[in-house]
Formats: structure tokens, C-alpha cells, sequence
């Protein structure tokens, strides 16, 4: 099973003779369905060429901060929006001494400031440097910032000597990262999530719909799954690959996203409504293409429309009821309108966020919300929808446990 599927990686390359590990750490990250992306310090083409990692990763590799080429493609801000996680293999112990006390001297060192996902570093240099106070040191504050490291391992040395402070093994450094998406937030909990748009037929040909890409309640199954919940995707029409192990519930109206998700209900324990449900229907559904006949310019046509279920209010008022999560997708006055549907649907928590927003709207990789509950509101600034989501995954755990106790 491909541990890393759709996984961004952002693999950081420095100066060091283990660098030329660089190029099977590549493939092996990819052989586990990874998408990486190269950033190599100029220490680190001393030691194996940019090409090399170009051919391997498929991608341009980034070099220079201060690059017109760089920063029109994918500068370093967007880079840093676009992992998933940062792996630095090797670091050499001038990297981390930077990286320690925040430099942003360089692309690598500025993409990880700027960085909202994880860090991991791989650590590699001679048993001496490693065993120096100063590293210790600096590999501490790095953990205090939450920094991860990988290794380094005890053995021979490229300078022929021997003791700790060889870059971690490839495959360890894999089977690592891999790790880092599982965080058991949610082991053994049944979680039902609906995602996309629903269609409302007007007659065999045309339909009502909305914008929404499906998206953000995709990346929400995943990052509850990788949580270590069950999780059963119910999603409208969309273009989108559910990762493995999801039970996906396909549909195509609101009435059948209704059914299917009441029928899950009883024996759920976490609901998160993402989906952008039809608020209408249309009354009557023409069994047949409604033509348009020689009219006047102008001509209108009326369409009469029925309310649709409510199906985030009906979840949150069921006899067995999970605790339920909403979503306000708002064009103005944000978390006024977030708070009104909290509290009037009866949520436990509701994500808001501005659609009005074309860089964090309907079909953007990325978004921006507001999280509510109670009287509490958590600020998540503009990530990928992945790590916005295992953002949001972790304030719905944490509150979880809070509402048990």
C-alpha cells in the first residue's frame, strides 16, 4: 500500500557528501505515491547536480531566493503553502545552527520560516559535530519548535571515522515521514463527512448546482483517516479520487445525500457537513427537455422551487446525535453569520470561510477559516486544504475530549 499517496513533499537538499543519498530518497518517496518538489542549497550542487534531482523529481528544482525564474513559478511563500511536509535530508550542522536561530538567509531557510506544515530534519556530519554542544543545542530548540529528526545513525563515516551522525537510512527516513500523517487523533471513531456539490434536476438535460469542487471535505477524509477514524465520504459529483480506505457513498441530489447520511447517523460518532448542499429543488422535474420555443427577446421563465432537507441540522437534532460540525461558506460578515448558523442549528462547531475570495474559494488548492464554537474562535491563516484540514482534524479531537469529560 502506498504510504505517502497524494502526499506534497518538499524535500530539502544541503551541503553535505550524503546528499548524493538525496537522489534515492526521491524515488523512494515517490515510489510511495509522494509528489516532491527539490529545493537544494548551493552547498548541496557541489555535491550532486540540480539535473539529477530535476529528472528524478520530475519537477524544476529550486535554488535561489532572490530569482526572478523562482519566484514567477512557485516562489518561496508559495513553496512553503504547498507542502504538506518539509523533509531536510541531509542537514548539515550549518543548516540547523540557521535554522535554530532563524536565519532567512537562503531559499531553504526562508521557506521554513514561512512554513505552516511539518518539519523533519535528517541530520548528517562528522561524529564530532554532531556530539558538539552547540549542535545539541541547536537540535533541542528545534524540537522545542516542534521541528522533528530523523537520526542520525551510529557507523563509519566518509572522513573514516566511526561513531554517530551518518544520515538516517533512506528507507527509515521513508517509513518516518510516513508516520508523521498518522496521528490517532481519532482511533476508533466512526466519522461521516459529506463533501461537494449537489445537483437538483430541472429536467433530463439541465440542473442546479454550485461551484464547489469537493475538495476541502476530501481533505478532510483524508486527514480523519489518517487520524485513525472509519470514515465514509458521502460526496456529490465530483472529479475526485477517494484515498484508500474511505467507504465513498456517491450521490447526486440533496435528497439522496440526506438518505445516505441519516442512514449512517445511529452509529456515528463525528459528522462534518462540508459539503455545499442545494438549499432548493425544483417542484416538478420535466420528464422531458424543456425547449425553447419562438419567443420574444427576453422572454422569462418562471421556475418554482421547494426547500431541500437540512441535513447539518437534521444530524444535530437526531436522538443518536454524533457531535456535528458545520460549515458557513460566506461572501461578508464572516463569523457573525458563522455564529447565527452555530447556534441556531444546534452545532457543536462550525468552520467558516469567505468564498468571495478567489485565492481561497470553490476550486482553490487553498483556504483560510474561522473555527467557532461556544465562545471561542480560532483564526487558521491561508494553507493547503490537507493541512488546513489536519488543522481542523485537531481542534475537533481536542474538543472531543473536552465535551467527554
Amino acid at each position: 500500500m502506498q504510504t505517502l499517496t497524494n502526499k506534497r513533499i518538499l524535500l530539502g537538499i544541503t551541503g553535505g557528501i550524503a546528499a548524493y543519498k538525496a537522489a534515492d530518497l526521491t524515488r523512494r518517496l515517490q515510489d510511495q505515491g509522494a509528489d516532491v518538489r527539490v529545493v537544494m542549497t548551493r552547498g548541496a550542487t557541489e555535491f550532486i547536480t540540480p539535473l539529477t534531482l530535476q529528472a528524478l523529481s520530475n519537477h524544476t528544482v529550486h535554488l535561489d531566493l532572490l530569482s526572478a525564474e523562482t519566484e514567477s513559478a512557485m516562489g518561496h511563500i508559495e513553496l512553503a503553502r504547498w507542502a504538506d511536509l518539509i523533509i531536510v535530508a541531509p542537514a548539515t550542522a550549518d543548516f540547523i545552527a540557521r535554522l535554530a536561530i532563524g536565519r532567512g538567509d537562503d531559499l531553504l531557510t526562508t521557506v521554513c520560516l514561512a512554513a505552516e506544515c511539518r518539519i523533519a530534519i535528517a541530520p548528517a556530519m562528522n561524529q564530532a559535530m554532531w556530539a558538539n554542544k552547540a549542535t545539541q543545542e541547536n537540535c533541542k530548540q528545534l524540537q522545542a519548535r516542534n521541528i522533528i529528526i530523523f537520526g542520525p545513525e551510529d557507523g563509519r563515516q566518509a572522513c573514516g571515522e566511526t561513531g554517530t551522525g551518518r544520515l538516517l537510512g533512506v528507507d527509515k527516513i521513508v517509513i518516518e515521514a510516513a508516520s508523521l500523517f498518522a496521528s490517532g487523533l481519532l482511533s476508533g471513531k466512526k466519522v461521516v463527512i459529506t463533501a461537494g456539490p449537489t445537483r437538483e434536476a430541472i429536467d433530463p438535460v439541465r440542473y442546479i448546482s454550485n461551484h464547489s469542487s469537493g475538495k476541502q471535505g476530501f481533505a478532510l477524509a483524508e486527514a480523519a483517516l489518517e487520524a485513525g477514524a472509519m470514515v465514509t465520504l458521502v460526496s456529490g459529483p465530483t472529479d475526485l479520487e477517494p484515498p484508500e480506505r474511505i467507504q465513498l457513498v456517491p450521490v447526486i441530489s440533496a435528497k439522496q445525500m440526506y438518505d445516505a447520511v441519516m442512514e449512517e447517523i445511529p452509529d456515528t460518532d463525528l459528522f462534518i457537513g462540508v459539503a455545499a448542499v442545494a438549499d432548493y429543488r425544483p417542484v416538478v422535474v420535466e420528464a422531458q427537455k424543456i425547449k425553447k420555443n419562438a419567443k420574444p427577446i427576453n422572454h422569462t421563465m418562471t421556475l418554482n422551487l421547494i426547500e431541500n432537507p437540512d441535513i447539518i441540522a437534521a444530524v444535530a437534532n437526531a436522538e443518536k446525535r454524533p457531535f456535528t460540525v458545520g460549515f458557513a461558506a460566506e461572501t461578508n460578515n464572516l463569523i457573525e453569520y458563522a455564529r447565527k448558523k452555530l447556534i441556531q442549528k444546534g452545532l457543536d462547531m462550525i468552520v467558516a470561510n469567505n468564498v468571495a475570495d478567489s485565492l481561497i474559494g470553490f476550486n482553490s488548492d487553498e483556504n483560510q477559516t474561522a473555527v467557532l464554537w461556544e465562545n471561542h474562535v480560532e483564526d487558521l491563516p491561508r494553507m493547503s486544504k490537507y493541512n488546513l484540514s489536519r488543522r481542523i482534524i485537531e481542534l475537533i479531537a481536542t474538543r472531543l475530549k473536552q465535551v467527554a469529560l
